[in-house]
């Protein structure tokens, strides 16, 4: 028996949907800059800040170096590795391998040579001397090949007491990063302490003057900006102003990091209490994570101030903190967070690790079920499969997955994963790729 045809009647002519179409063309045009979506690029899962008066040449491969003798001496295979943090067992030896694979290939991601709270305040000629040996080191790094992916400097705030020093130290990095040569392709600036969009603002400015002083692209030089004052998330009317924030770099912003100790501190939350968890934490990253969705800026977790020095109770106490900290953040969709010691990096990519590698079975079938429409016990819409897809991404990325292992699981190669997770976007790859 044939398929009875429906007799479709309309009753609105034509030009009434093109009126319509007409009347919002311009807010579909302001919806598509004010939210491009995530650019697509890796992503590093960290950022670790070294004063710039200890950064060196060798920073990176000495972090890593410190880390794998803090696994020699506290966890010196999978098993002991996976008791300290609970792991399961299936993930015990793929995940210890990975974080040691990756400490002596890559130990660090995103390196910040800090002229802010990690160096103080100095005499000018002593932080001039700092900033251009960091632009010279940094450099040198970069043209050697052994410079972390991403790297850059935390500069001075924009507040009044500071100004003139931060934009100087700004100024003097830059400049000698161009004379040695340009500016790299991993290079981010952060910027601290912001407390309204006219101090966001004025970076723009200072970042085009410099753009125009040495004939570089318009909009070259970005930057992060750092939420650690009470003012960067609610505004005296009581308004969003990390949204504002936003919109005030003019497309210049990449990430939002939280301040996880200036921003407790400003709550007046009591020293023994400032933590990545502390519910007034949880609030602030809330609110940067609604304000950034779809803009392609992202969030940043902040730090724990708990470093796994002293004996191996103290250490594997500060590792199980660090490493709950981390999965925590990861749950919550905070794919970066700070780390302040040689000793967290080993927690930071066992969490990331074990985080991607967990529910990597379930998450491939899920989507090669969903891209196969053969249904299954999760009913995923577009918008899931594009999640599913983006965290396979994330993993390939970091190091927790193989290309071939999620080929063989999910039957889709990178290109397919690329245009499940952003089918408006295509990857690209200006920031370091895999």
């Amino acid at each position: 028996m044939g398929q009875v045809r429906e007799k479709v009647s309309r009753s609105l002519a034509g030009a009434v949907t093109e009126e319509i179409s007409a009347s919002l063309a311009p807010v579909d045009a302001e919806l598509e800059r004010r939210y491009p979506g995530d650019p697509g690029t890796r992503r590093p899962v960290h950022t670790v800040y070294v004063p710039g008066d200890a950064f060196a040449a060798g920073t990176p491969r000495s972090w890593g170096d410190q880390a794998l003798a803090a696994l020699d001496e506290h966890a010196p295979d999978a098993a002991a590795f996976a008791a300290v943090l609970g792991l399961d067992e299936e993930l015990a030896v793929p995940v210890y391998d990975r974080v040691r694979a990756k400490l002596a290939r890559e130990p660090v991601e995103d390196l910040r040579v800090d002229f802010e709270d990690g160096y103080g305040l100095r005499p000018d000629a002593e932080e001039d001397q700092a900033a251009a040996r960091a632009a010279r080191l940094i450099a040198e790094a970069c043209a050697a090949g052994t410079a972390a992916p991403w790297t850059g400097i935390r500069m001075k705030s924009l507040e009044a007491p500071v100004r003139d020093r931060g934009i100087r130290t700004l100024d003097i990095f830059l400049t000698g990063l161009m004379e040695a040569g340009g500016l790299p392709g991993g290079l981010v600036l952060t910027l601290p302490k912001v407390t309204c969009p006219e101090q966001v603002t004025a970076m723009v400015r200072l970042l085009e003057a410099f753009e125009n002083a040495h004939g570089l692209t318009a909009g070259r030089l970005g930057f992060e900006i750092q939420i650690e004052t009470s003012q960067a998330v609610l505004a005296a009317d009581g308004t969003a102003t990390v949204a504002r924030l936003i919109q005030a770099a003019e497309g210049r912003a990449s990430g939002l990091h939280y301040g996880t100790f200036d921003y407790s501190a400003a709550l007046g939350v009591s020293a023994a209490h400032q933590a990545a968890d502390h519910p007034a934490a949880d609030h602030a990253k809330a609110v940067m994570q609604v304000a950034a969705a779809g803009t392609g800026v992202r969030v940043s977790d902040g730090s724990t101030n708990v470093l796994p020095v002293g004996p191996p109770e103290q250490v594997h106490a500060a590792w199980r903190l660090h490493h709950g900290l981390v999965r925590r953040a990861l749950v919550r969709a905070y794919y970066q967070g700070w780390d302040m010691h040689p000793g967290h990096l080993p927690t930071r990519y066992a969490a990331v690790f074990a985080f991607y590698r967990e529910g990597f079975e379930q998450t491939a079938t899920r989507l090669a079920r969903y891209v196969d429409r053969a249904g299954g016990d999760v009913m995923d819409e577009p918008a899931t499969a594009g999640a599913l897809a983006s965290h396979l991404l994330r993993g390939l990325d970091c190091g927790a997955l193989d290309a071939d292992e999620v080929s063989r699981a999910a039957g889709l190669t990178g290109a397919d994963l690329e245009g499940l997770a952003a089918p408006r976007r295509r990857r690209h790859t200006t920031a370091p790729g895999r």
